[in-house]
């Protein structure tokens, strides 16, 4: 398999749209978890969408069709060019994008600033007018500075939009992703951070996207963060950890308990997969893991 570089990825998406403890056993299921392998109806007390990058290599119209048929109810991480394409298959965009830079240049650095508002502030509305509510955004790297630092300059560069955000009815979602392995350097790296951020900022429409692969790597202990900061939590992606394949039992985490967990949280959502299958029938790996997800 050659590496995949989520980086790479969403640049290039981009420039196409707009311009539990769950530290887990040798098996990831519990007894009966295990998805059949053919589809069945799914109880949707989680809305599920799966994330464009992970399948750039698949025509979108053909990802829509199979979604919808497999019960997947939106598509993550498209922007205005792709929304017309996802109206037409009756499927949301439960994660939009478009406004960011990119996972380096984010929030907590001040130089970035000037250009992040300028362009937040013309896709929040755009964001709004398609029907839609989440937009991501993202801290950025470290570059040296200190959680403190990075936590005031992120207030300073996000506060002047809440307003707007607020007019709207579009929430602001920072993702948390992983320092140790995917993205050196990435100071989102710790649920903790996030949630202080959301508490400094006081707005609604300022929320944490809660990536279930990355923060297994940086943090463990899913299912009590997720249920003590649940609140603070707009989204979720999954993977399978090591390596962000497929939710199989050749990974670690009990994705069934995490989801019975987000569920006993009274989340209304959705939680996307964001994984790279490593088996050749793709759209087969995407079925079983909403299959094992539907809790």
């Amino acid at each position: 398999m050659p590496t995949y570089n989520r980086r790479a990825a969403l640049k290039t998406i981009l420039t196409s749209t707009a311009t539990v403890g769950a530290l887990g056993f040798a098996s990831a299921y519990a007894p009966g978890d295990k998805p059949a392998q053919s589809s069945k109806p799914l109880k949707n007390n989680i809305k599920q969408s799966v994330c464009r990058w992970c399948f750039q290599d698949m025509p979108l119209e053909k990802l829509c069709i199979a979604a919808k048929e497999m019960g997947i109810r939106g598509i993550d991480l498209v922007g205005p060019a792709d929304w017309p394409t996802l109206k037409k298959h009756g499927l949301d965009s439960p994660m939009c994008n478009g406004a960011e830079i990119n996972l380096a240049d984010g929030f907590n650095d001040p130089q970035f600033h000037a250009r992040l508002q300028k362009q937040y502030a013309e896709m929040i509305p755009k964001v709004a007018a398609a029907g839609y509510t989440n937009l991501i955004c993202f801290s950025g790297s470290r570059r040296g500075m200190s959680d403190e630092v990075g936590l005031a300059n992120s207030v300073k560069g996000l506060q002047p939009l809440m307003a707007l955000a607020e007019k709207h009815k579009v929430v602001l979602v920072m993702e948390l992703l992983n320092s140790k392995i995917d993205h050196h350097d990435y100071q989102a790296d710790r649920t903790s951070w996030g949630v202080a951020l959301a508490k400094k900022l006081g707005s609604e429409h300022f929320k944490l996207l809660y990536d279930i692969y990355h923060m297994q790597i940086d943090e463990g202990d899913v299912i009590r963060t997720i249920t003590d900061n649940h609140q603070y939590i707009a989204h979720y992606h999954t993977a399978g950890v090591p390596g962000r394949h497929e939710l199989d039992d050749a990974q670690e985490l009990n994705y069934p308990a995490i989801m019975r967990a987000i569920k006993a949280t009274g989340f209304q959502g959705f939680v996307a997969q964001e994984f790279i299958p490593r088996q050749a029938d793709k759209l087969a790996s995407l079925r079983q893991a909403v299959q094992l997800c539907d809790v």
